[in-house]
């Protein structure tokens, strides 16, 4: 089950989903395992050992669209192994196209479309009470030898109700940063995105209205995690987590006026930070920003419907800076439009501009964006093989860039980026080039194979 982006950034995060469909099901009584076939290093076979094993009533998967291959021989290796087991699955892939997907794997039973921890429980009531599925909201399944697909599943408006990930179920040890084993925090603390990038796939999934987590509830799931599990590490892995900036501020508060001994990152909107807001957040230990910049044109920005400047970037790293957080700054590469020249301006916004990390990733059209409907419509992918959709390996043409073009400049911005000697110095100082280089390799050999 290798994936390209771990073997570039070395990393492999808990399966947070998962965790809280586990959680919500524990609450209501029933009895769940978790396996991280991945992160244990399972063959097929001996994840279908395990499962025959357990000999489960149900088998659920979850999956994004670089995975959906390895997920489907997952169902079909559930079926072998566990034959009278129902099978289902989840996430971003099957959201997206529902119906080709049931196609596409014939052990599939049901999906679960979009937010599924409320879905979950009324489908094992229904399946455990033998009612029909058709009563069943957020659902795609199988009926006499066609598919049916029921209405959508309202979202869940109070996401204090849901019970924190079922942590104890996955084997923390296992997940590594950078190729390290580290015991890593992921937490989310709230839902939906309200803007409209032709790129983002989040809202179809979480929504366009953004709902929230109270900070006493956020911080109470942060310090389960450093009491409980022993973690110290926590990355806030929310798509807009200063959307709402007077609850990020109390969330920080909160954190320090429990004394809470953490470190941890955070992404943003660089239109929607202060210079304030940095401030309690490096006192609370937010010691990382991740900030989606995407280009340093803004004429891409508008056709990428980002909604920012390029001055709201410089401004937002330059605080971040100042009171004393690194930086990390996201670009994406090959946007339909976007020429060599954009491109250049876009490597020169990311060293100029003070990042002390910079991505840069190929534009990936995934199911269900408006991107992805305009590579059909133009005729620009090259492939409809999903497991190449990793954003490292460019799978869309455009009018202005060709495959080779685009892999190219992904290489040339990397290797200017980071074979700078003022950038090599910062690590050496820092203690960070025994790891550095082994990532830089690992992506450009990637993108050579391209």
């Amino acid at each position: 089950m290798d994936i390209e982006t771990i073997s570039v950034l070395g990393l492999r995060a808990p399966p947070l989903g998962l965790a809280y469909i586990a959680a919500v099901l524990e609450k209501e009584g029933y009895d769940v395992d978790i396996i991280d076939a991945t992160a244990l290093g399972l063959s097929f076979k001996e994840l279908g050992n395990e499962l025959k094993k357990r000999n489960p009533d149900v088998i659920g998967v979850t999956s994004i669209t670089p995975t959906i291959y390895d997920a489907m021989k997952t169902i079909d290796i559930a079926k072998e192994y566990c034959p009278n087991a129902i099978t289902v699955m989840g996430g971003c892939h099957i959201t997206a196209l529902p119906e080709e997907t049931l196609l596409e794997c014939p052990n599939l039973d049901i999906g679960v479309i979009g937010e599924g921890e409320a879905t979950i429980i009324d489908l094992l009531k229904a399946i455990e009470n033998k009612k029909d599925l058709s009563e069943v909201d957020g659902i795609i399944y199988r009926k006499d030898g066609k598919i049916k697909r029921n209405k959508p599943r309202k979202l869940i408006e109070n996401l204090n109700e849901i019970p924190f990930p079922a942590r104890h179920l996955l084997p923390l040890d296992r997940y590594t940063v950078l190729g390290e084993r580290v015991k890593l925090g992921n937490i989310l603390t709230s839902r939906g995105c309200p803007f409209n990038c032709i790129f983002c796939s989040s809202s179809q999934f979480y929504g366009r209205k953004f709902r929230a987590r109270s900070p006493k509830n956020v911080v109470d799931e942060i310090e389960e995690v450093v009491n409980k599990y022993k973690i110290k590490s926590i990355e806030i892995v929310d798509d807009n987590f200063t959307v709402d900036k007077k609850r990020a501020w109390e969330i920080a508060k909160e954190i320090i006026d429990r004394k809470l001994d953490i470190w941890w990152a955070c992404g943003s909107r660089v239109d929607l930070i202060t210079k304030e807001l940095l401030q309690i957040f490096k006192k609370a230990g937010c010691g990382v920003i991740y900030y989606g910049i995407e280009s340093g044109s803004e004429r891409i920005l508008k056709i990428l419907k980002k909604g920012i400047s390029l001055e709201q970037a410089k401004r937002a790293i330059k605080w971040a800076k100042e009171v004393g957080m690194e930086v990390v700054g996201s670009f994406i590469i090959g946007t339909p439009g976007e020429t060599k020249e954009d491109v250049m301006k876009t490597i020169r916004f990311a060293i100029d501009s003070g990042l002390d990390f910079a991505q840069f990733t190929t534009m990936t059209p995934y199911p269900g964006t408006e991107i992805y409907e305009i590579a059909k419509r133009e005729n620009l992918l090259v492939t409809k093989d999903w497991s190449k959709f990793t954003t490292i390996k460019p799978i869309m043409r455009t009018k202005e860039l060709s495959i080779e073009e685009i892999s190219s400049l992904i290489s040339f911005a990397y290797r200017k980026f980071y074979l700078r000697a003022s950038f090599i110095f910062r690590q050496i100082i820092k203690g960070r080039f025994k790891w550095l280089l082994p990532v830089v390799k690992s992506g450009l050999k990637l993108l050579k194979k391209s």
